[in-house]
């Protein structure tokens, strides 16, 4: 028997097969090949069609069983794992009513920041552990005041997880980590959040129907089984953000641990709880996996918009055929680039630097000496730069950097990159053969394996490798003070 996770991202969907009795990992693949992409009709603005994610969660759920040989009858649970932040509508039909604004939109800034204020920061800060920020709730207003004939129609709002969730059974639902995400739940009161639902006007009969993680949360429907081969009856036991899944897939499950993630954007998780959470606006809080009224365990997350999606649009431009390629293009220059420096920052407002938008940004670019070379280095490094330029706020929050993992995909293939974090905090990173998928392929089997047993079973034989700390560290200290100072220029916090 199998368990089927799935991880719902920005650029792909992808999908990935665990063997129940061992979790270990039987078959992975990815739909599209070529990354899905983001339809950004004004600056600062993000969108995806939710009904492109099941298209291609139907194709890659195909795919998965027929290129392992795996028989879908044989699935017996499925997790989903999903883009955090997200605002899907539909009408009483069922039917989408816009395209979804995704995480990285930025046109919700200013109702977050007015809410912040007029609520009071100390009310959102101790009911919601966040200001309410571009966040999924923010978003909603937005629909409500610029689009008022679609919020009319809305039957009920949905994060990209709940949506996909619904296309394959038919259950209309959501968790309470998904609303926290959102903020849209109160940890106060341990209910969904009504001082941000009575300050926006929103009906809480736009609430789906809230269920726990780790439990039944619906069953393959006729209609489904018959677009991806499942089984009906096949049950849906684990939902879950993209990050505090990331998280569990490296078996982070302990305070002051940290998930290291280098996709679409760049995200640092660290665990804590209820009790102990040092509120920055620079930071978010949302609940963990296993949050509940007894187990209030909370992720610490840093986000920087702009990784992957930086390299992407680089690579693009420049038409290569691999990120491989570029990092090895980028290997035959020296660390610093030759002074060149670039700033990740074009993939809408930045929690890190207070909700502003400064875009992305090169510098000190010599057109008689700087080569494609040293733009794929300087790249790399930025990222990797704008990743230490984050923990040093975390750190400023008294955390504590410790036991760094990653998954072995995306921007942590990158010697580059990952030395480059590496050598300037002078942390050991983790490499491990998993992913969000395959994490919640595993999540999936802790409704009937239990928490710890599924927990024992994950991570022993997924470690890779790890990246130490160089020896010759001032180059690279040297590289990331430029690059702070020029950040300061642009940047006034």
């Amino acid at each position: 028997m199998y368990n089927l996770g799935l991880d719902i991202g920005t650029s792909s969907i992808k999908a990935a097969l665990v063997n129940a009795k061992n979790n270990k990992n039987i078959f992975f693949v990815q739909e599209p090949i070529i990354e899905m992409n983001i339809k950004s009709i004004r600056n600062g603005w993000a969108e995806q069609d939710p009904n492109i994610w099941w298209k291609h969660t139907c194709n890659a759920i195909k795919r998965v069983c027929k290129e392992s040989n795996v028989n879908p009858k044989k699935i017996i649970s499925i997790g989903i794992a999903y883009q955090m932040h997200g605002l899907v509508l539909i009408d009483r039909n069922g039917n989408t009513l816009r395209d979804c604004i995704i995480w990285c939109d930025s046109r919700a800034v200013q109702i977050g920041g007015n809410a912040f204020k007029e609520i009071g920061p100390e009310k959102c800060l101790s009911h919601f552990l966040n200001s309410p920020g571009n966040f999924t709730a923010s978003k909603l207003k937005w629909v409500k005041d610029n689009e008022p004939n679609i919020y009319e129609k809305t039957y009920k709002f949905m994060l990209p997880g709940d949506f996909i969730a619904f296309k394959l059974t038919g259950e209309i639902n959501t968790t309470k980590n998904g609303l926290s995400e959102g903020i849209m739940w109160d940890f106060k009161e341990k209910s969904p959040a009504s001082l941000i639902f009575n300050y926006f006007g929103f009906s809480p009969n736009l609430i789906p129907k809230i269920v726990d993680n780790f439990t039944l949360q619906g069953k393959i429907s006729y209609d489904s089984s018959k677009k991806t081969g499942l089984r009906v009856g096949t049950h849906v036991t684990y939902r879950a953000g993209d990050q505090p899944n990331n998280a569990f897939s490296l078996n982070v499950f302990k305070k002051g641990q940290t998930a290291l993630s280098g996709g679409t954007s760049g995200v640092i998780y660290s665990l804590t709880d209820f009790q102990s959470v040092k509120k920055n606006l620079k930071l978010n809080y949302f609940a963990h996996i296993d949050y509940s009224d007894k187990v209030r365990s909370i992720g610490e997350l840093a986000c920087i918009n702009g990784a992957g999606a930086m390299l992407k649009w680089l690579k693009n431009l420049f038409g290569e055929n691999s990120y491989q390629n570029m990092d090895k293009i980028a290997a035959t220059t020296s660390i610093g680039s030759n002074k060149l420096a670039v700033f990740p920052f074009g993939n809408g407002s930045e929690r890190i630097l207070d909700n502003q938008n400064i875009g992305g940004q090169f510098s000190s670019i010599n057109f008689n000496t700087h080569s494609k070379a040293q733009f794929f280095r300087a790249t790399i490094e930025g990222i990797a730069f704008a990743f230490v330029y984050t923990m040093g706020i975390m750190k400023k929050n008294n955390y504590s950097l410790k036991n760094l993992k990653a998954c072995n995909d995306n921007l942590f293939k990158s010697e580059i990159f990952s030395e480059t974090i590496a050598t300037l905090t002078g942390k050991e990173i983790e490499i491990y053969n998993t992913t969000g998928a395959l994490g919640a392929a595993r999540a999936a089997n802790i409704m009937n394996d239990g928490f710890e047993n599924s927990i024992n079973k994950n991570s022993e034989n997924d470690y890779v490798k790890s990246f130490h700390p160089l020896k010759n560290k001032s180059e690279y200290q040297e590289a990331y003070l430029r690059w702070e100072n020029k950040l300061n220029k642009f940047y006034k916090s």
